[in-house]
């Protein structure tokens, strides 16, 4: 029996798992890192964030290439080579992968590559190339994230049935693309292969797409796919589907009526759930929610004293920044550092055309807590740099106490929203009041002006758009 012993031990390589290895081996800790995939990096590189948003970065091209005409710009419809496509998304993939494999290395963190079983809370089985391997350690870090719902019914071992896995490989551009959800996912997607020339129809069980979001941020990435996608339907179940030849029949009900449909290919993209089957976690004293997510408390601890769980297993909002935060509180759980925050915000992006990020308290939050606050919104078609980009569809929120005039959430819709809400997060993070971000001088002309002026807005001197004032605390 190849027995190794260590003080840490991580299970799965996503950006969790290898965010607590490193960090774990940066504090003094000796570190092994299992993970059954021959490459580092998990869902979110290999086929998740990482190819999804390079795929969508050659989709935008062609749509910008498209959208040039009226500014008396034109060129030749785009010619596709798919296998090309591939391979530069791959090697994107394979660089990033190969960058966390060095990192591992210079750390000094072993990496396992094969299958983890726990014999017990102290005890991991490893599955590899060259035969069990059992290690002991004191401390088990679960990071196994998740994978892509399949409901039954849809799952008929068909290819032409995808998840977003087989999605991001491209394996052709379908004439008729069926999107099962209208999540972050199922809209991303959708964005690709409606660029790329499929007919595209998504349909949503519940009554709006992109949910999470409040409407005002979602209305822009409505109107972009009903334009660019066949068609878009809310509260629409699909019942079933079927093989039919070389297309899936596809049987959905909406409006009180059944619908019997024909398409090339369906992406089912419905959730996630938790990717812990035959772990071993029988073996131990970790408990599990109703929905199969593990449970655990505030330093990612769950009810075994030795084994901690982060990221995806763990339920919640499923982001890849999330898991690399708790994989930080996990480490120092462990290490003995416990300074945990309470609460920390987690930001939110939606890489659609336009794109939508947004962090703290929604709106839509903030009524249903019957929370007291004020909206300030700033139009992007009043932003001289939005304009210069000919993307004036855009809309920065801000969703502050009327008492403190503190920022407790933000939201943005339009081009590099993903890059501009981290100002939003570190002024909420802060604490930092409205006047804050209106005092700071931003550069013009760029779109961070947007949350200078949004917060000018609320107190009503926006200089690119008008407002009526109100007297703020500030000043009474």
């Amino acid at each position: 029996m190849d027995s190794i012993k260590t003080e840490v031990v991580v299970l799965g390589a996503g950006p969790g798992g290898y965010a607590a290895a490193f960090y774990a081996a940066d504090k003094g800790k000796k570190v092994i890192l299992v993970e059954q995939e021959k490459r580092l990096g998990g869902v979110c590189l290999i086929r998740g964030c990482i190819p999804s948003k390079a795929l969508l970065h050659a989709a935008k091209l062609i749509t910008e290439a498209r959208h040039s005409e009226h500014m008396g710009i034109q060129f030749g419809e785009p010619k596709l080579d798919l296998d090309k496509l591939r391979a530069w998304k791959n090697s994107i993939v394979d660089k990033l992968a190969g960058g966390v494999s060095m990192l591992a290395k210079q750390r000094g963190v072993e990496v396992l590559q094969g299958r983890g079983y726990f014999e017990d809370s102290r005890t991991l089985r490893v599955e590899t190339a060259e035969g069990q391997k059992f290690v002991t350690y004191d401390a088990a870090i679960v990071a196994v994230g998740s994978k892509s719902a399949m409901p039954k019914a849809f799952d008929l071992g068909n290819p032409r049935i995808m998840t977003s896995g087989e999605a991001l490989d491209v394996p052709d551009v379908p004439g008729t693309l069926l999107i099962v959800g209208g999540g972050y996912i199922g809209m991303e997607l959708g964005t690709v292969y409606a660029t790329l020339g499929s007919k595209v129809v998504v349909v949503e069980a519940l009554g709006s797409i992109l949910t999470g979001a409040d409407a005002d941020l979602v209305r822009p990435v409505q109107r972009y796919a009903e334009k660019a996608f066949q068609q878009v339907r809310v509260k629409t179940k699909v019942i079933s589907m079927a093989t039919a030849g070389k297309r899936i029949k596809v049987v959905m009900e909406t409006d009180g009526k059944k619908l019997e449909e024909l398409y090339d290919r369906v992406l089912v993209s419905v959730g996630r759930v938790p990717n812990h089957a035959d772990l071993g976690l029988e073996n131990t004293k970790i408990t599990k929610d109703d929905r199969g997510f593990i449970k655990v408390n505030e330093k990612q601890q769950t009810n075994d004293p030795a084994l901690y769980a982060i990221g995806d297993v763990t339920g919640g909002v499923l982001l890849a920044h999330k898991a690399s935060r708790e994989a930080r509180l996990a480490v120092d759980a462990i290490t003995g550092d416990h300074e945990t925050l309470d609460k920390y915000i987690i930001p939110a992006v939606v890489f659609t055309d336009p794109e939508i990020a947004w962090c703290g308290l929604t709106e839509t939050e903030a009524k249903e807590k019957g929370i007291t606050v004020k909206i300030a919104r700033f139009p992007w078609s009043a932003s001289g740099r939005a304009l210069t980009f000919d993307h004036p569809e855009g809309v920065t929120k801000l969703i502050i106490d009327p008492e403190t005039e503190r920022v407790l959430g933000a939201g943005i819709t339009g081009q590099g929203a993903g890059e501009l809400i981290s100002e939003a997060v570190l002024a909420i993070e802060m604490g930092a009041t409205a006047y804050d971000l209106a005092a700071s001088i931003h550069p013009h002309p760029t779109l961070s002006e947007t949350l200078m002026e949004c917060a000018e807005v609320f107190y009503g001197h926006a200089t690119h758009t008008y407002t009526r004032r109100e007297a703020s605390r500030r000043e009474s």
